[in-house]
């Protein structure tokens, strides 16, 4: 189940950037579960991680091989390879040797990324013997095959694009990403995977990355859980013939601005595939100190089981939302200041219930499938918004039967 139409994009082919997928029969056979990206020898490279402290064996590699100029990625689904200590570590790395090998490259040039279940062992082999499958499937326009690829509980391939003018010349970006539960982010979330045709130095397009993934990735959740294996990764090939991106130009913040937008709408492709999900809700939180204060309540929000099976029920109980505000840990909070609506519907005023809210005005909001809260706080200019979903019957069964 998704909220609303979620069609794959058509997506340019982008100079520098190849992919290439095929069936290993991780967990199944039905469709591809490895992926291959290759590089330009001029690309630049940047990542960012799931700060969980059980991060997976592939994030420990890829983390280490990011410092050597990596050229190729090798993503598998269906086996997370976390929970699997040494033995983990050593697969790993025996899967960046076994591209290595079909390339003739140095494997610490291989950036290694697993999504599935945790606690077993990968399955080396598998995954070996069907590399030459993927590296002959190589092209630029293999896009849509890659994010079918990657998928683990998502019911829909997600990808985004965008192309902008710099110094009149295209510079094109497109995103794939992964994920669909077990969505709390914490640097960035899922898997995703996004490339550009930008002439950009390595510091700079990790600086981009890092900001990107801030104001999209981690400002979403489906059930508050942060994964062993959330990485985002930015590659840019160097093909563009716009010339080289600078820091503090006009050139950098419109580059800038169009990553972000691309991470910002695979973010709301998550949030739209959540796991049973049936409403998008979007939190915005303004009038607050400061981001940070912002993004704290919205996410208190969205982190609520409360709140969540509510919008569920379409049951507008707007009680279960005034509570999250108040324990969201605002120092000082004047409650007279604080107001809070259901799309345009204002359900708190002055400390209470607003003087002119109906339930009718209410369950009219709680029907619709896109939902919007928004909360004024009253105490700075500060704004942040949050996405999230619902809590439906169909997500407690899928991860009650995610292993079987």
């Amino acid at each position: 189940m998704a909220v609303g139409q979620n069609d794959f994009p058509a997506m340019p082919a982008i100079m520098g950037i190849s992919l290439g997928t095929a069936n290993a029969g991780i967990k199944q056979t039905v469709r591809d579960d490895i992926l291959v990206i290759a590089m330009a020898e001029a690309a630049a490279c940047a990542a960012v991680f799931t700060q969980n402290a059980f991060c997976a064996a592939p994030v420990l590699v890829a983390k280490q091989h990011l410092a050597h100029k990596p050229r190729w990625l090798l993503i598998n689904s269906g086996n997370a390879n976390a929970g699997t200590g040494e033995i983990g570590l050593a697969d790993a790395l025996t899967t960046c040797a076994d591209v290595a090998e079909l390339v003739s490259a140095d494997p610490q040039q291989v950036l290694p990324f697993s999504t599935g279940v945790i606690g077993q062992s990968l399955p080396v082999a598998k995954i070996k013997a069907a590399l030459p499958a993927a590296f002959s499937a190589l092209t630029s326009s293999g896009w849509a095959n890659a994010a079918k690829a990657i998928m683990t509980t998502d019911t829909f391939a997600k990808g985004a694009t965008k192309t902008v003018l710099i110094n009149n010349q295209p510079v094109t970006i497109n995103g794939i990403a992964k994920g669909a539960g077990m969505i709390q982010p914490n640097m960035a979330t899922m898997l995703a995977f996004i490339a550009t045709d930008a002439v950009i130095a390595q510091p700079l397009l990790q600086a981009c990355l890092t900001e990107a993934a801030q104001q999209s990735f981690n400002l979403i959740t489906v059930d508050g859980d942060t994964s062993t294996n959330d990485a985002c990764v930015l590659m840019a090939s160097g093909a563009s013939l716009a010339g080289e991106i600078i820091d503090g130009t006009e050139a950098y913040q419109v580059f800038a601005d169009a990553v972000t937008d691309v991470a910002k709408q695979l973010a709301e492709l998550i949030i739209r595939d959540g796991e049973g999900a049936t409403k998008l809700i979007r939190i915005v939180v303004a009038e607050a100190r400061d981001n940070a204060e912002a993004a704290n309540v919205g996410k208190t929000i969205a982190h609520s089981p409360l709140v969540k099976t509510a919008f569920f029920a379409s049951d507008p109980n707007w009680g279960r939302i005034l509570a999250a505000v108040g324990r969201a840990g605002v120092d000082n909070m004047v409650l007279t200041d604080v107001q809070i609506f259901l799309d345009d519907v204002c359900i708190v005023q002055n400390g209470g219930v607003a003087a002119d809210y109906t339930e009718a005005a209410g369950q009219r909001v709680m029907n619709q499938s896109e939902i919007t809260i928004t909360v004024k706080l009253g105490r700075g200019s500060a704004m942040q918004q949050v996405l999230t979903c619902d809590f439906s019957y169909d997500y407690v069964k899928i991860n009650a039967e995610y292993r079987t």
